[in-house]
């Protein structure tokens, strides 16, 4: 009897002792994996930051080629912002510490203004650019019937236009929100605009600029744009082809320069009005790489006649 006790004794221990190894291999293999998973996550992290101010360079060798461009045209008599100049050409990606830099530079002034819908003196639509905006729209296989949505939501009073909406509406909507009464700071306020799909805002937003560049650049502006200018415009593809044309040859200098072209014609004047040939702001997205970790950053800046720049967004993806 004794000894079956003795025996069951030694079991119940060594049950306790491959218990006790079981937990403490437990306890390592946690301990194992809590540390390695903290590494990753600690090199992860590390290879984000580096990624990130490799975007942050890509926006610094922008504003040296904004820079570089502006020292330029002070040597020149007639200066104009074109798609031939070095900020706008392709950049290569460039490897650099282990990582990779790539940027890209565009001119807002190729962009309607969606600010100028509201003339800013009187608290009215802007006719002219209202119009622009529905030709645009039209263009781009967009409903022009948003474009009163686009105007209640800018405007300062609470009348409802015909198809637009006011706080009413948006007040009704789960969770509900105001509108903005004002100017857009960011073209992400479309996205809010009653009507303005996620699909909608993808086709309309390149061609947008919430930046008060209140005349296009007809040297760098797209086909789509320039037929909004004018009825005539978007009635006759090919003088907007002959504009296409001229400038990849010789940049306009001057917006006469546009309104003398043959095919332009009695619209001449009326189009001097819409254009320019200079940029005020430049918007940089610069992107960095290292290690599979991808950053993006997005500037807009102002160029002063001087070259330098002065930050009016900055965004970071």
């Amino acid at each position: 009897m004794v000894t079956r006790l003795k025996k069951n004794e030694r079991g119940i221990a060594l049950l306790a002792v491959l218990l006790g190894i079981a937990l403490m291999t437990m306890l390592v293999v946690d301990f194992a994996m809590s540390a390695g998973l903290g590494y990753v996550s600690a090199a992860n992290q590390a290879n984000e930051l580096r990624a990130y101010y490799l975007a942050r360079s890509g926006i610094s060798v922008g504003i040296a080629l904004l820079a570089a461009d502006a020292r330029a045209q002070t040597q020149t008599e007639s200066p104009a912002d074109s798609l031939l100049d070095r900020w706008a050409m392709p950049f290569p990606p460039m490897p650099l510490e282990g990582g990779v830099v790539s940027l890209s530079v565009v001119d807002e002034a190729r962009k309607l203004a969606i600010n100028s819908l509201i003339d800013p003196n009187k608290g009215v639509p802007n006719a002219a650019a209202v119009q622009r905006l529905m030709r645009l729209f039209t263009i781009l296989g967009v409903s022009p019937d948003l474009v009163p949505a686009i105007l209640d939501w800018t405007d300062p009073d609470e009348t409802d236009s015909p198809g637009g909406a006011e706080a009413n509406y948006y007040l009704s909507l789960r969770p509900p929100y105001q509108p903005r009464n004002g100017p857009m700071p960011t073209l992400g306020d479309l996205r809010m605009v009653r009507g303005v799909s996620e699909a909608v805002y993808n086709r309309i937003a390149p061609f947008l600029t919430v930046m008060p560049e209140l005349q296009v650049n007809a040297n760098t502006a797209s086909p789509q744009v320039l037929a909004s200018l004018e009825p005539e415009l978007m009635e006759d593809p090919k003088i907007v082809e002959q504009i296409m044309a001229v400038r990849l040859v010789q940049p306009f200098t001057k917006v006469t320069d546009v309104a003398n072209l043959p095919s332009v014609g009695t619209i001449g004047t009326r189009l001097t009005q819409d254009i320019t040939t200079r940029s005020q702001f430049f918007t940089i997205r610069g992107m960095g790489i290292f290690a599979g970790a991808r950053k993006t950053v997005s500037a807009t800046f102002h160029r002063e006649q001087n070259g330098t720049g002065t930050l009016a967004t900055w965004n970071e993806d």
